[in-house]
């Protein structure tokens, strides 16, 4: 893929609506609608919509510079969750619908107890780990600078390290296409060309304003944040950096606004290492995942061309 083409040189507008790739489908969300489509087993495209608010109606807290960006984050997360796991039912047979309803209290226990796990795993590899590893070396632990710069640069490694090994699941590898799909689709519509699976194939699968580029800027803004942090033990530094967290992810977002509205040396520096992180978490899609794109962005377009501008 050529340079000019992931420079995104056919984007004519930029876009409100953002998405995720799910389990054999995609959520898109825009300003006033939020749809899921999913391939079905049998090959059919089964599509959800519901009311949104994040245009001209959306709560005043998440139009205040900093607030909004914790908002959105917890938000995207809550539905993030909530349809991941939808797509995940609607791949079950009748067969298995029947044997889940009749362990439904088991399996929503299990889930509930696999998600605490995923999060202290999440948390204990990018909050604790680095934090401990450095409390133990001399030369970096007294040095507040060094050791926000060793800390965000372990934290880094440690996410790419996890994003490149999950992709060589099978599963994770089809959700990685989706969400390529996911980014074709929205490039097409910013380019103002129909949504045809072949005008969507010759898009760009980078997108300066996808999560994976949100994660990059939280890592990097919180090297920065943790620098004014005096020099104190590890677990307090832990506390104290779990106690930033809003901040950092507020002036994360913050900026993933500014590199999604302006082009120039600043923006392209900022947005490059989430553009190249994307190589990992986006793969070319097949048209049938296109077509998920399509039905999914679709209903999300407002009839007000001004409610989507980014």
């Amino acid at each position: 893929m050529s340079n000019k083409k992931n420079s995104g040189c056919c984007e004519k507008f930029k876009s409100k609506i953002g998405g995720q790739a799910l389990i054999e489908g995609i959520m898109m969300l825009g300003p006033t609608t939020g749809a899921m489509a999913c391939r079905l087993p049998d090959g059919s495209i089964d599509l959800e919509t519901w009311e949104e608010r994040n245009g001209k109606n959306a709560p005043w807290y998440r139009k205040i510079p900093i607030a909004r960006g914790c908002a959105n984050f917890v938000t995207s997360l809550v539905k993030g969750y909530k349809y991941m796991m939808k797509s995940a039912e609607k791949q079950l047979t009748e067969e298995e619908k029947a044997e889940e309803e009749n362990a439904s209290a088991f399996y929503n226990a299990c889930m509930v107890v696999g998600m605490i796990i995923g999060i202290f795993v999440a948390v204990g590899l990018f909050a604790f780990l680095p934090k401990i590893i450095t409390g133990h070396i001399p030369v970096v632990k007294d040095e507040r600078i060094l050791r926000s710069i060793v800390e965000g640069v372990m934290k880094i490694a440690i996410f790419v390290a996890y994003m490149a090994l999950v992709s060589l699941m099978k599963d994770i590898r089809r959700q990685y296409m989706y969400h390529g799909a996911e980014h074709k689709t929205i490039a097409c519509h910013e380019a103002e060309l129909p949504l045809t699976v072949e005008n969507v194939r010759k898009q760009t699968r980078f997108h300066k304003r996808c999560g994976t580029s949100f994660i990059f800027i939280v890592l990097i803004i919180g090297i920065f944040v943790m620098c004014f942090v005096p020099s104190m033990d590890t677990l307090r530094r832990i506390l104290v950096s779990l106690a930033l967290l809003p901040l950092v992810v507020g002036i994360s977002y913050e900026c993933i606004r500014l590199a999604g509205n302006h082009d120039n040396l600043f923006t392209r520096i900022l947005s490059a290492p989430g553009l190249a992180m994307q190589r990992i978490t986006t793969r070319e899609p097949d048209d049938s995942m296109i077509e998920i794109a399509i039905a999914a962005l679709t209903p999300c377009i407002p009839k007000d061309k001004e409610e989507d501008k980014w």
